[in-house]
């Protein structure tokens, strides 16, 4: 049997966290060079890190090897760990949702630094959210569908899917929600453009935000929430 609670859970990268910017810097610091993000948005997962065609060849020479790509990853940690931002309104979003003794809120993510779990918890309390205002925080290899995890996480808190919240910036973040019965929000500023989720991947124009801002309202009226 259901509870009368709701479950919000959000996507890390592109959704919470400005991660093009963390990879940008880290890219530079590297002597590499990411392509601006609108380009960066329009390709294939499997070239989003290795630039565009201008890019890509001096990228390619600089991460080839396992000692480079060790050099590089430990990078981003740092650059997550002290210097990467949640997007504007984000912070307020959260603590907004933490509050509410029947939201269940929490984070699902793929992130790719090293020890992700403490990257993020790391990152989250440079912007004042202690982990304990999180009821979950979970990282899962790049190859794991978040559909599973997604519907463990309802059936762990017995949320109705009618009542749960899946919040992602890709195409794969869509399905998932979908297929577990959740409400998606999707945003149109992190990894995927409006154009590829709406244009490409068929996605409701009506439930892609194209700011933090319109997510947070989005969600905020969905709950019938107001934030303060």
């Amino acid at each position: 049997m259901y509870t009368n609670d709701r479950l919000v859970i959000l996507d890390a990268d592109g959704t919470t966290i400005d991660a093009f910017k963390a990879i940008e810097k880290t890219f530079a610091h590297h002597g590499m060079d990411i392509g601006p993000l609108a380009r960066f948005q329009k390709r294939r997962n499997i070239f989003k890190y290795l630039g565009g065609i201008k890019e890509m060849p001096t990228n390619l020479r600089r991460q080839l090897g396992r000692q480079k790509r060790s050099q590089l990853i430990a990078t981003l940690t740092e650059v997550y760990r002290e210097e990467a931002l949640l997007f504007d309104g984000i912070e307020l979003l959260i603590r907004r949702l933490a509050e509410e003794p029947d939201v269940k809120i929490g984070v699902v993510t793929r992130n790719i630094t090293n020890d992700p779990v403490a990257t993020l918890t790391r990152l989250f309390e440079r912007h004042g959210i202690e982990p304990d205002l999180l009821d979950f925080l979970v990282h899962l290899p790049l190859a794991e569908d978040k559909l599973g995890y997604f519907r463990q996480t309802r059936e762990q808190f017995s949320i109705n899917p009618a009542r749960a919240y899946a919040c992602g910036d890709e195409a794969k973040d869509f399905r998932a929600a979908i297929g577990t019965g959740m409400h998606p929000f999707m945003v149109a500023y992190g990894f995927e453009d409006f154009e590829r989720l709406h244009g490409k991947h068929e996605i409701p124009a009506e439930i892609i935000s194209r700011s933090p801002d319109e997510l947070a309202a989005r969600v905020l009226h969905a709950l019938a929430l107001h934030c303060d």
